[in-house]
């Protein structure tokens, strides 16, 4: 269950610079900020917020910015109101493409998004043009501390996995939607250190992109991923050696 392409490792690179520029933590209040508007304020109760409380406290971030979040949330303090929104678009060596946005201006997010595509060789698509090419997932990312993949295997197989990852530095555990809070609780259970643990888009085929190609799609995602009111980027691509 092992190889991979290299997108789980710049995903992973991609999410530590986020959090040494700050911009992590503005995307983790987004998230507690929708989560607990949409499905209330007790972290008990709401799985998303839950989920998106752990993520915040691994990252650091202190209790007084989580708290004030979900305040501004519920109506407690005043804050801005942030949509959902998911783009969809193609980008170089006929990738797909879908980012997932939090934005208080859905005018202005879809311009900008809109000329990060055309100014790195892609396009925006109109509903439906990409989506279908990918599947909610979980993906749990954990450091490997020294277990090999048998070891780790044993550990999730009977909470339901779909595929298990191995990187020199951490697995990548991927779950079908409904088993994620089982073999997150797994994990937790053997006291093992999870690094993120979040719902995504996985494409049901890949890509192979390589070269010039790649360094153009990586442009654009990075461009996509500079925009303050995108959350995540997901794309087709198999990213390859040469």
């Amino acid at each position: 269950m092992s190889g991979h392409s290299k997108w789980a490792t710049i995903r992973r690179k991609k999410a530590a610079i986020d959090s040494k520029r700050g911009k992590l933590f503005t995307k983790l209040i987004k998230e507690i900020t929708i989560a607990a508007k949409q499905g209330g304020g007790d972290v008990e109760g709401n799985p998303r917020l839950r989920l998106a409380v752990d993520n915040a406290k691994a990252a650091n971030m202190p209790a007084d910015n989580i708290e004030r979040a979900i305040k501004k949330a519920t109506g407690e303090l005043e804050g801005a109101v942030y949509h959902e929104v998911l783009y969809e678009g193609f980008g170089p060596g006929g990738t797909a493409i879908l980012v997932e946005a939090a934005t208080d201006n859905k005018n202005r997010t879809v311009a900008e998004i809109r000329h990060a595509f055309s100014k790195n060789g892609g396009s925006l698509g109109e509903t439906n043009s990409v989506a279908w090419m990918f599947e909610r997932k979980g993906v749990i990312t954990v450091k490997r501390a020294g277990k090999t993949e048998d070891e780790m295997m044993e550990i999730v197989i009977d909470a339901g996995v779909d595929d298990l990852q191995t990187e020199e530095e951490f697995f990548e555990i991927t779950t079908p939607v409904e088993n994620f809070e089982a073999v997150r609780k797994a994990l937790a259970e053997k006291k093992l250190e999870i690094e993120n643990a979040s719902l995504q888009w996985i494409a049901k085929n890949t890509v192979s992109v390589s070269g010039e190609t790649a360094e153009k799609l990586e442009k654009l995602i990075e461009s996509l991923e500079d925009n303050d009111d995108v959350q995540n980027v997901y794309t087709s691509a198999d990213f390859t050696e040469g």
